[in-house]
């Protein structure tokens, strides 16, 4: 039987957690997601957006009140036992036992799943040495940093190979190192052939990991696409130029609207001034020749792309304000 093309497929999936007829929470309201086989796809919203309780019903941890998911080919209802043999799920909380060794958890994981002892130190090891935990393994899990603790954490996920991984905010609480980790073992995972689905906070965390994006708010997808395809909904490339006098903020705002192919933003408390445009050299160009000759203080300018924040912002903004509509 061939691999199918999407690891994941939700079509229609709705779940609702209370009495509907006094305030019961629809968690997910009519959610689709078409996940390609081994990719990273990031799941986004803000919180209670749905994002865990999307991935407890393809993680069969939760059942569904109306639609169909399928996970690894397999329905997430009727074949509950297939999908479960298929999946690894890391949450939010590190699921280690602080007071074995990182080695002794893994095994232990292992034999949870029914493998023989000799084949779970076997996996054991070989999940270490792929998580770079080998130097550690023989240490207590408490003795773990953050970022070891959750990539500890991925290789017990990892004990029967499955081909997809939830990943449900990994790195919350993790500083900046924890999170590279934790970053470099999902590209180690992805290259190997895993498909993995991933929810974050961090816009940053999904703009360096994933190959797609949906962007959930209310308990449906209000917008998908690649992180770069998101970004240039909100018009592309941007001028921005910070000034030293907050004086000059109207003259500077008048050149650079000269060039802008959108409304031009001014910040009157950063004095900054900024705007959409199109031909990326010839703009700044244009904008920084004006400046001069109109003698103004620049303290900086530059072309940026949008950030995955800001289209986060503007569409979880606009979904809310068609809501309260």
């Amino acid at each position: 039987m061939a691999e199918p093309r999407f690891a994941v497929v939700a079509e229609g999936l709705r779940k609702r957690y209370g009495d509907p007829g006094k305030n019961g929470t629809e968690a997910l309201a009519g959610l689709d997601l078409h996940v390609p086989a081994g990719t990273v796809h990031g799941l986004l919203g803000p919180n209670g957006a749905g994002k865990t309780t999307a991935v407890r019903v393809l993680a069969t941890l939760a059942r569904p009140d109306g639609g169909t998911a399928r996970v690894a080919g397999h329905d997430v209802l009727r074949e509950a036992a297939e999908v479960r043999t298929r999946i690894g799920l890391v949450g939010q909380h590190a699921a280690v036992d602080e007071l074995l060794s990182g080695r002794q958890n893994v095994v232990m994981f292992g034999r949870l799943y029914h493998l023989g002892a000799k084949e779970a130190r076997r996996r054991a090891d070989e999940l270490l040495w792929r998580f770079r935990l080998t130097d550690a393994a023989a240490k207590p899990a408490g003795e773990y940093s953050g970022g070891m603790r959750r990539r500890l954490d991925l290789a017990a996920s990892m004990i029967l190979a499955p081909p997809v991984l939830f990943l449900d905010e990994p790195t919350t609480g993790l500083d900046p190192r924890g999170r590279n980790e934790v970053w470099d073992a999902i590209r180690t995972l992805v290259g190997g052939g895993t498909t993995v689905l991933l929810t974050t906070q961090y816009l940053e965390e999904a703009d360096r990991l994933a190959d797609g994006i949906s962007v959930i708010d209310h308990g449906r997808v209000i917008a998908e696409g690649t992180p770069d395809a998101l970004k240039a909904r909100l018009g592309g490339d941007r001028i921005e130029v910070v000034l030293d006098d907050p004086a000059s903020l109207t003259a500077a705002a008048e050149i650079v609207g000269r060039v802008a192919s959108g409304e031009v933003d001014v910040d009157a408390e950063a004095l900054r001034v900024g705007a959409p445009v199109t031909g990326r050299a010839t703009a700044l160009t244009e904008t920084v020749r004006a400046l001069d000759d109109a003698a103004l203080r620049v303290a900086d300018i530059g072309l940026r792309r949008p950030t995955l924040d800001e289209v986060f912002l503007h569409l979880t903004d606009t979904d809310e304000q068609e809501v309260r509509s």
